[in-house]
């Protein structure tokens, strides 16, 4: 049910016409949607706020996003918000499709983002940002079956994010680095957590060049912990995304997750949509 109304929300977002509350930002610069909830790249979560709010304006958005691997799937719908280009809260709803057993798990994810010092383009330094996610796992039989030790748990995590004007030849360049404290297993669709390994600091690295005001090819990398034992891997992606207008983002990737749950060579696709208020 959690997905189906946040999948309305997306529609209404796309179908109706208005006047945007917020777009006082740069085209593309929000980034796009985040498989956990909030604002970033797909797989990372950056430094900017979701949405194109300013410091006098307030914005809401929503998004759907499918991933396929050679074993898995994963489809999540969620929404944001961004108050005053300062504080951003987000919900996310997860089910992953474990195709050799025809399984299903699910997870609910809330998030909070304060942005803490500057600004992705004018100020001289990045634009740094804390953020949290409190994650559920609502079918927790499978993860206590493989040694996790708890169904919940928090991530926190610290970003920072500049877009250098024209510093690639000429095209405007963006960087991301977030260090992120985690016990989750498989971003926490396995649990959290094990008998001999709790939480651990793990980095997570994005950059992208932006080709011109609507098109941007990227890469990201995202460092996980293997508390279970399974050969856990790190994620990366090679990613495009297109900003036609401020009231709308597509993101197309191809994903490389490595081993989950001691399945070797998860490869496949990724597609995003993101509808801005």
């Amino acid at each position: 049910m959690k997905i189906t109304i946040a999948s309305f929300l997306l529609f209404i977002f796309l179908s109706v016409s208005f006047r945007a509350q917020a777009n006082g930002k740069l085209l593309g610069t929000p980034g796009v949607s985040q498989v956990e909830g909030g604002a970033g790249g797909g797989l990372v979560p950056w430094a900017q706020l979701a949405g194109y709010a300013t410091e006098d304006e307030w914005a809401v958005s929503g998004f759907c996003t499918k991933a396929n691997v050679d074993d898995f799937s994963l489809n999540v719908c969620g929404a944001q918000a961004n108050f005053f280009d300062r504080f951003e809260f987000s919900y996310a709803e997860q089910n992953f499709k474990i195709n050799p057993l025809n399984t299903e798990l699910s997870q609910s994810i809330i998030g909070a983002k304060v942005r803490l010092y500057g600004d992705l383009i004018y100020s001289q330094w990045p634009q740094l940002a804390f953020g949290l996610q409190h994650k559920k796992l609502d079918t927790p039989s499978i993860a206590k079956a493989m040694g996790a030790t708890e169904t919940a748990g928090y991530d926190y995590y610290l970003s920072a994010s500049k877009l250098h004007l024209g510093a690639a030849f000429g095209y405007n360049l963006l960087w991301n680095t977030t260090l992120r404290s985690t016990s989750a297993n498989e971003m926490g669709l396995l649990g959290f957590g094990s008998v001999d390994h709790c939480r651990s600091l793990q980095l997570e690295l994005s950059s992208a060049v932006l080709l011109n005001q609507h098109l941007a090819v990227g890469v990201e990398y995202r460092q996980k912990p293997d508390n279970l034992g399974l050969q856990e891997s790190n994620w990366r992606d090679v990613f495009v995304a297109w900003f036609p207008n401020k009231h709308i983002s597509v993101t197309a990737a191809y994903i490389d997750l490595g081993t989950i749950a001691a399945l070797p060579k998860q490869t496949g696709w990724y597609l995003s949509m993101t509808g801005y208020f």
